[in-house]
């Protein structure tokens, strides 16, 4: 039974490296759209929302290996010649987590700034809308007082 539950465990860290690798291409898709002058903001959104249904699962995953774990511990430590070559294969998918995860990291911290650059420049161009919102209101405004919209210049002779 232990072997099941042993080979389950690689089975799901071998799901979190793929889950991984999927993030890192998305952080690659995300600096590209970042640097898009013409981002569509649904592209980016997707592209966070896909980022979010990855780690998600990764969540997901991270709980259920711990499950497993609790459940095989004292078999794995007691035997630990018996397990040998499974504990050799977890403890390499291990550390390539470990590396993937630094990896996913620096290109999260690589892109906060051009978020931040790109929100900056989104709030600077609602700002200028509505500046220009406010000029034409005042303008209507202005029209409106000074003589109900008609022209001043009209003939009152007809």
């Amino acid at each position: 039974m232990e072997t099941n539950y042993i080979e389950m465990m690689i089975q799901s860290l071998e799901k979190k490296k793929k889950l991984l690798n999927q993030i890192s291409e998305l952080n690659i898709e995300q600096k590209m759209l970042l640097q898009d002058p013409n981002l569509e903001v649904d592209d980016f959104e997707q592209n966070m929302r896909r980022k979010g249904t990855l780690i998600e699962e990764i969540d997901l995953l991270d709980d259920g290996f711990e499950q497993l774990y609790e459940r095989v511990k004292e078999a794995l430590n007691t035997n630990r010649e018996q397990y040998a070559p499974q504990i050799h294969k977890m403890q390499d998918l291990i550390r390539e987590l470990s590396a993937l995860g630094v990896s996913v990291q620096a290109q999260e911290a690589r892109n906060k700034p051009l978020v931040e650059q790109k929100f900056a420049s989104v709030r600077k161009q609602v700002k200028s809308v509505r500046n220009s919102q406010k000029v034409v209101q005042q303008y209507y405004n202005n029209m409106v007082r000074a003589g109900g919209g008609t022209s001043k210049y009209m003939d009152d002779k007809h």
